[in-house]
């Protein structure tokens, strides 16, 4: 308490004691024990009063021991269904052990490629991340003394490496390695690096590799096949010095379609593991390429950015030009985009117009309003108005194709100088426009549509701002990507508008998600959430056919399809009651991950578990491990004391002390007849 506290309760208690002495001991003759008594009364109630008006602040200290935390981190992947017995069993004797449950606070997690509760273990994940789950603990026990124990094979899929997790004072890791850690004789097929696409009477390149483990020198024959028929052949000898080959052709595309792609070395006599010794992937060779003219004067780094995005998809291939470009440079273009257009632009203006082709124009701090204004773009701008930061704001009414996976969270703004904007073209709003904070009610993003043909307009410069933004907020592109690219593909579609829209992969990968995705809307082109939306898959090979309903999610149905096994498939996606169906084609790719290893791998959790200052131990030596969290004198209860400042107001039986003297006072004078 600081002492000018103290010095007002002393003077509060001067002020009630000299209140007391003149109202009941100067002024009364008569000294009775009744009037010292109402004397006390009056003096403890006109004290209290006084103390909470002073209300002084009481420090008051709790104590607490806290546990470190034991966090046992179980592997749920598939690769460790062989060893589910041990899991369990070292799970439960961690659980159960006395001492360690009395020294420690026990959580249980699971994971494959993500962290979660350990509620049950199926095994079922096809993908291991353990530097990402041990990242996840790291912020979860944050500034807490923790003890991790790792329980798993070692053999991570996808991720960082978690070797090199970088060391916190406050959790330490104890690996505990299961399955064989024995060194068998194997080789394996590396991932295959091709194209998404291809384009017909061309030639693509496909890259791979063959690694090889053990010390004896092998000879192996590695082909690559497309759709069954061998494209390439050749014979490889490896040895424990020269154990990599690398695989770099190119092959022929000379049909139209899907093609399967394996890549497949024969097998080493005695080897264990033969599912790493063939890959798969697909490639859709296609007969056309959209070609797309950006035309701008002036160097900028949203020209890098749009010609990134847009060519993301392979069947797109964006050129650079000037305005002065000659008409014949633009004769195969299927659309123009025209970044920040000026009085320069006029004669490829006027070719695009001729070509009847779609367009696309982007305004900034240097395009010419007067110009733009009388070239019958479908609207005007007034200029005049000083550079000033726009947000964008999301349309979820925008009908046209699906945006509600486009995602502007800490997106910065963009600059323009332009002012408002009068469309005289019917057209819907992409993104709106916030000015400080305030929804101008104009459009910053939107497509017209007139007479057969399409254009978009944005206004504004700094776009690549977005994409930049994109990558920090999911360290990919694809956000950023796919919305300028389903607005290509809006802009250079030919097709009527359709009501059931579908959107897929060609060719997804065994470990990834297979997942089909549809937007229906009614004939007002509004979306309809109560459609009954489903998906018939066929395999062209069994013959199996799967129907499943579509799941309503934010703004699109969605089908989870990854229960389906590698091959070839059809689909139908229909609406229930309505003539309304769209069919394709696609192909999962036979592999499996967690399939690919041959046995654990001890080493990288012994440099984890060191490097965090645990120690590396196996299923059978899970005594040591629980005699070192018995004995370890780094992990003991912690007595923590926590100071809470409480305020004299906050009192009742003061408050209640203060209304009983005044209420005994006032009452032994009432019956003394002294009122």
């Amino acid at each position: 308490m600081e002492s000018i506290t103290v010095l007002y309760i002393i003077l509060a208690a001067i002020v009630a004691l000299g209140i007391v002495v003149f109202q009941y001991i100067y002024k009364q003759k008569a000294k009775s024990n009744i009037h010292w008594l109402l004397a006390f009364l009056r003096f403890v109630g006109v004290f209290g009063l006084l103390l909470l008006l002073i209300n002084p602040k009481f420090s008051q200290k709790s104590y607490t021991l806290e546990k470190p935390n034991l966090v046992i981190l179980a592997d749920n992947s598939t690769s460790i269904s062989e060893s589910e017995n041990d899991l369990r069993r070292l799970i439960s004797e961690l659980k159960d052990a006395k001492e360690v449950t009395d020294r420690f606070k026990i959580t249980s997690y699971k994971f494959g490629s993500k962290l979660d509760i350990l509620d049950s273990l199926s095994f079922t994940d096809k993908n291991t991340n353990i530097s990402r789950s041990l990242l996840a603990l790291k912020d979860i026990y944050a500034r807490e003394q923790t003890v991790t124990v790792l329980l798993s094979d070692g053999n991570q899929t996808v991720g960082e490496d978690y070797s090199y997790l970088k060391a916190d004072q406050n959790n330490t890791i104890y690996a505990m390695v299961l399955g064989d850690t024995t060194k068998y004789k194997d080789i394996s097929v590396g991932p295959i690096l091709t194209n998404k696409y291809a384009f017909l009477k061309n030639k693509f390149p496909l890259e791979s590799y063959i690694s090889y483990q053990g010390n004896t020198p092998v000879s192996a024959t590695v082909s690559v096949k497309m759709n069954d028929k061998i494209v390439h052949k050749e014979n490889l000898r490896l040895d424990a010095q020269s154990n990599f080959k690398t695989i770099n052709i190119e092959v022929d595309a000379n049909s139209v379609g899907i093609k399967n792609l394996i890549v497949e070395v024969t097998k080493l006599p005695e080897e264990r593991n033969i599912e790493n010794n063939r890959r798969s992937t697909s490639i859709e060779v296609i007969d056309e390429k959209t070609k797309i003219a950006l035309i701008s004067d002036i160097v900028h780094p949203d020209l890098g950015a749009l010609k990134k995005a847009i060519e993301s998809n392979e069947q797109r291939e964006v050129t650079i030009f000037k305005s002065s470009t000659p008409n014949s440079s633009l004769e195969e273009i299927d659309l123009f985009i025209f970044y920040q257009p000026t009085i320069r632009f006029k004669n490829s203006f006027a070719f695009a117009k001729s070509k009847n082709a779609n367009t696309f124009i982007i305004t900034g701090t240097q395009t010419d309003y007067s110009f733009l204004n009388n070239s019958n773009v479908g609207f005007e701008i007034e200029n005049g108005y000083p550079e000033q930061e726009v947000f964008g704001l999301l349309n979820n009414g925008f009908t046209k194709y699906d945006i509600s996976k486009f995602e502007l969270t800490d997106f910065p703004p963009l600059v323009s100088d332009a002012g408002p904007i009068l469309i005289t073209t019917p057209y819907e709003t992409m993104l709106g426009t916030q000015i400080k904070g305030l929804d101008v009610q104009q459009p910053l993003m939107g497509v017209m549509e007139q007479n057969a043909g399409k254009q978009a307009f944005l206004i504004g410069e700094n776009l690549w701002k977005w994409r930049i933004q994109t990558y920090r907020n999911s360290n990919d592109f694809v956000n950023f990507d796919e919305f300028i690219g389903n607005l290509i593909r809006y802009l250079t579609s030919s097709k009527n508008k359709t009501r059931l829209n579908v959107d897929y992969e060609k060719v997804y990968e065994g470990s990834s998600n297979t997942v089909i995705t549809a937007t229906y809307f009614d004939e007002a082109f509004l979306f309809d959430p109560n459609a009954k939306v489903t998906i018939k898959v066929t395999n062209t090979s069994t013959k199996n056919v799967q129907t499943n309903p579509m799941v309503l999610k934010n703004g699109y149905f969605e089908a989870d399809l990854s229960n389906l096994i590698a091959g070839s498939y059809e689909f139908v996606v229909s609406v229930e009651k309505e003539a309304k169906s769209v069919s394709g084609r696609f192909v999962i790719s036979e592999f499996e991950m967690e399939n690919q290893f041959v046995s654990s791998d001890n080493e990288k959790m012994e440099k984890l578990a060191v490097s965090t200052g645990g120690k590396l131990f196996y299923p059978s030596q899970i005594n040591g491990l629980l005699q070192d969290l018995k004995e370890n004198d780094a992990y003991v209860p912690t007595e923590k004391s926590t100071e809470n400042i409480v305020s004299l107001i906050d009192f009742k039986l003061l408050l209640g002390l203060i209304v009983l003297a005044f209420a005994v006072e006032w009452f032994i004078r009432k019956y003394n007849g002294l009122i």
